[in-house]
């Protein structure tokens, strides 16, 4: 879990805020504020695991919004915290990629206006990362498995946008 900065179109800062998966590198929880506050915070987390769906573990760096609150309510979803070292992002290494993914692949190319649009962009970006992005790490494949299309006579390969047209993958469709 991290926090990470958006810039929008009027010089405004927003604050996103990321959940990742270690086991299978998905982004369980995305979204995004212009004032993070404590219960914010505590609401994201209870959104982000849902139906106890809570994992054992969650790593986190040692920022000030991770508060007495904040900490508390880890411990009543039965998660016990890791935080890292002072200073140190390569201690949580899921997360700092999957920031890193998401302003090159998506802030980089798109001028946030406000916090709706940031939400926007951020959900369907989640859709892709975890539905068609691959992954090394797991054996070319997206997070959540996905069939491998097997060469067909006769059938036509289709692009499929993504992220806006930001993104495309292709699917081969019977002719």
């Amino acid at each position: 879990m991290d926090f990470f900065v958006i810039p929008t179109a009027t010089f405004g800062v927003l604050l996103g805020f990321v959940v990742v998966s270690h086991r299978d590198r998905q982004i369980l929880h995305l979204n995004v504020t212009a004032h993070p506050t404590e219960e914010w915070t505590k609401q994201q987390l209870r959104e982000a695991f849902p139906w106890a769906s809570a994992p054992r573990y969650l790593h986190r760096d040692r920022d000030k919004l991770y508060s007495e609150g904040v900490r508390a309510t880890l411990t009543h979803l039965g998660i016990r915290e890791v935080p890292s070292a002072a200073r140190c992002p390569w201690q949580n290494p899921y997360a700092e990629r999957v920031i890193g993914s998401i302003r090159r692949e998506l802030l980089d190319h798109v001028v946030v206006l406000n916090e709706a649009h940031a939400r926007r962009l951020l959900r369907e970006y989640q859709r892709y990362y975890n539905a068609s992005r691959t992954h090394l790490s797991l054996g070319k494949d997206a997070p959540e498995t996905r069939e491998v299309q097997g060469p067909e006579r006769g059938a036509t390969v289709i692009e499929l946008r993504e992220v806006f047209g930001l993104h495309h993958r292709y699917e081969r469709r019977a002719a």
